[in-house]
């Protein structure tokens, strides 16, 4: 992150030593300009799995962030779209671009542990969002998105393979966590982003026990694995 319009090291240290919320309205101007905004083959994979389960009417991105996920929405949803997060920085600068004509856009500030949503989406999608949340929240975090989907909507987000052990990626992501907990054991308020908490196994068992009919969708054009695994899968969790 050499580049000007990218955080500098301090203001990156700054947002980390804050709570989550205060750390991404710091980070906000500058995040479209960080490896964390994702990437376009992501959502270009993820469109190109949810356009054959569609078309859709009104669609949802939990945890919006600056609304890269609401380009998705906006191919495959015909009438509206609604981003939600609860960093009112983030919101700010999702609203600024002047958007192409499709269907209509709304941004919402609420906590994706309490949406203030019934039954009102076909389709909610979240991009790299999930490591904000401890294991235990989940239940109630998937049960807050079967609230807001309409009976047939699905609920849907990209997924990638772990890492292989002892490779550069699994030290990586294993010393990430690590640092993230020593920093949320000596410091307050904690700032939760653990990468290695969102398992396959544990979230589907989740979703499956929050009422969903979870499917897999292989995103093929993100890559495959030596063994010949995709590296990475489109759950789908369809609310009956």
């Amino acid at each position: 992150m050499s580049r000007p319009e990218a955080p500098t090291l301090r203001e990156l240290a700054v947002q980390a030593l804050s709570s989550v919320e205060h750390g991404y309205d710091l980070l906000a101007p500058k995040f479209d300009h960080t490896p964390y905004r994702t990437p376009r083959p992501v959502l270009d994979a993820v469109t190109s799995a949810l356009l054959p389960l569609g078309p859709f009417e009104a669609g949802l991105d939990l945890c919006c962030g600056t609304g890269a996920g609401l380009d998705v929405l906006a191919r495959v949803c015909r009438t509206s779209v609604t981003g939600v997060d609860f960093s009112a920085g983030m919101l700010e600068v999702a609203r600024r671009p002047a958007r192409p004509a499709g269907p209509a856009r709304s941004w919402v500030r609420a906590d994706a542990r309490a949406l203030p949503f019934t039954e009102a989406f076909d389709l909610v999608v979240s991009f790299g969002a999930f490591g904000h949340f401890l294991p235990r929240e989940l239940p109630g975090l998937f049960a807050q998105v079967y609230a807001a989907l309409r009976p047939g909507g699905r609920f849907a987000f990209p997924l990638g393979a772990p890492p292989r052990p002892g490779s550069r990626a699994y030290w990586a992501l294993l010393g990430f966590d690590t640092a993230m907990r020593v920093r949320n054991a000596v410091w307050r308020p904690p700032f939760v982003m653990y990468y290695r908490t969102f398992r396959l196994g544990d979230v589907r068992r989740e979703l499956t026990r929050a009422g969903f009919l979870v499917d897999l969708h292989p995103l093929p054009g993100l890559g495959r694995r030596p063994d010949g695994a995709p590296r990475a899968r489109l759950v789908t969790a369809r609310r009956p």
